[in-house]
């Protein structure tokens, strides 16, 4: 009998180290990130495909799990988007040509009140952008903070930005409405 609870005892603890991150193409999600002193949890990750190519796989924190987008937007609670790179057809270009899209499409258009926040944010993706390459774009008491591959680029002060640049993924118009699901955990 004690040699079946110590077998149970460790099958549980294998299966919790095994949830403790999920495997999405090619790329380890962790469930739990902790970044600008927050603790958040994964609530959904999914690939952004385009002509039935993976680009990128997007994973989505938050403070407490939500199927909510609206919510999501507009909350002033920690979370965050992170972006990991997995097709080598993405360039810095290409980046800014789809961030851009993305802030139109989330805006409905009406990117003027956002502009100079949008181009500082669309400087971040200036640099050469690798397969392997990680964003993670953070929201905390002051502003969006951005990151590439660990490094601090900058941060992004407002929430009218940080509703923007969850749209891009979150929105009725959404990058891409699978990836939407997916981060929704849905």
């Amino acid at each position: 009998m004690k040699k079946q609870m110590i077998t149970f005892f460790v099958l549980i603890a294998t299966a919790m180290t095994m949830n403790a991150q999920k495997t999405v193409a090619g790329v380890k999600v962790d469930e739990k990130l902790t970044i600008e002193n927050q603790n958040l949890v994964l609530n959904g990750v999914g690939t952004r495909v385009k002509l039935f190519m993976d680009m990128y796989v997007g994973a989505l924190y938050l403070e407490k799990k939500s199927t909510n987008a609206n919510d999501i937007m507009a909350s002033k609670d920690g979370a965050a988007i992170r972006l990991t790179i997995v097709s080598g057809l993405i360039s810095s270009d290409k980046m800014v040509d789809a961030v851009t899209e993305g802030f139109e499409n989330s805006t409905g258009g009406k990117t003027a009140p956002l502009k100079s926040k949008i181009d500082k944010f669309i400087g971040f993706f200036k640099d050469e952008i690798k397969k392997g390459d990680v964003f993670t774009m953070i929201n905390t008491e002051s502003g969006v903070v951005v990151y590439k591959n660990n490094t601090k680029k900058g941060t992004i002060e407002g929430n009218d930005f940080k509703k923007a640049l969850f749209g891009i993924w979150l929105s009725n118009k959404p990058a891409d409405k699978n990836l939407k699901k997916a981060m929704l955990g849905q």
